[in-house]
């Protein structure tokens, strides 16, 4: 089952899928690491990023080509981008890596060369767009081109940002769209979320939805999926402490093995929608209350609050029953600790 088809079946749980970005730290072995260990703790997918910093900024250094604050501070867009990037070259050597893993690997362009280059390379199921993308127009066309799912993250992005962007992807070849809660800000506040928002995208658009989440920790994770997240994506690392790009909001293996166990628990606890006894309570029925003989009880004796009483289990008449039997006559003799029947009663 590829992976648009699982994010479609809601009987599934949602994908989770494990971003590498830079954390590689221009490492051909760590990248390979981090793939590995993904699949270990079972990731569906591990996602890369597909650019070249000359395809996104220029090496300028004035003040607006520098980041202000945060964890980049200072850093040049153009020394942050190349420090940050997948080179070309690894893509294939990746992909057959994970292929070998059993793990999906596709990738998110920032350029419309960057498309044709996953094309003719790894050729993915399917594309993910970056919430800061999602205003790149040509980009979109040239992904919904390959008439591949897309992946799009809404961080930043207006209703009718989202709007035109959807509209793009489905009048240019791409009909399955999902789409991304997301707080673009690294790492993330989980005050700023508004996960109900999940559920609007989704009436609103007509598109699964999941999230995009730079939180250390994995409490958004399971919420969202509680909201019916259809996909998990999480920035991974090897070691946090080994200053990768992206690896202050990072999941290391174990926070990654307990995010995957927790959002299929999540999942499968949902259930269905309709009222009624899951199987587990079938056997705990006998433990509701009925009507019993609490003392000896002659034939032709009347029923009293003396001689019968509500108790457990449930094998008597159920209690709704109480009044209807109340100083009606016992048809027969009745044992204290007998489940009362209906016929035990005179009509």
């Amino acid at each position: 089952m590829s992976l648009i088809e699982r994010i479609k079946d809601e009987t599934q749980p949602p994908i989770v899928v494990a971003e590498l970005s830079g954390n590689h730290r221009q490492d051909f072995s760590v990248a390979k690491n981090i793939i590995q260990k993904a699949a270990q703790v079972g990731a569906d997918a591990i996602k890369l990023q597909t650019y070249a910093a000359n395809s996104l900024t220029l090496d300028c250094k004035s003040e607006e080509f520098v980041v202000q604050d945060g964890l980049w501070k200072g850093q040049s867009l153009f020394e942050l981008y190349t420090k940050a990037s997948t080179p070309y070259e690894w893509h294939k050597p990746l992909k057959d890596l994970a292929d070998d893993l059993a793990i999906t690997l596709f990738s998110t362009p920032f350029d419309e060369a960057a498309v044709d280059f996953l094309e003719n390379e790894i050729d993915p199921q399917l594309y993910k767009i970056s919430s800061f993308e999602i205003t790149h127009i040509p980009l979109l066309e040239r992904v919904a081109e390959t008439g591949k799912p897309v992946v799009l993250s809404t961080g930043m992005a207006t209703g009718s940002e989202i709007d035109e962007a959807i509209k793009t992807l489905r009048t240019n070849g791409s009909s399955d769209v999902v789409l991304l809660k997301c707080v673009s800000a690294y790492p993330s506040d989980p005050s700023d979320f508004n996960l109900k928002s999940m559920l609007t995208l989704q009436e609103r658009f007509n598109c699964p939805v999941g999230l995009s989440d730079h939180c250390l920790t994995n409490e958004i994770a399971i919420a969202a999926t509680a909201l019916g997240a259809r996909l998990i994506e999480k920035h991974v690392t090897d070691d946090r402490d080994k200053n990768g790009v992206d690896a202050k909001f990072s999941l290391e293996t174990a926070e990654l093995r307990d995010l995957v166990r927790k959002t299929r628990t999540t999942h499968a606890a949902l259930g269905r929608s309709e009222l009624g006894t899951v199987k587990q309570d079938e056997s705990q029925k006998k433990y509701r209350r009925s009507i019993y003989v609490a003392k000896a009880i002659k034939q032709g004796e009347p029923f009293t609050k003396e001689n019968i009483k509500i108790i457990r289990p449930s094998d008597g008449l159920a209690p709704k029953h109480w009044k209807t039997v109340l100083n009606k006559t016992a048809r027969r003799d009745l044992e204290m600790g007998s489940p009362l029947s209906k016929e035990d009663i005179e009509s």
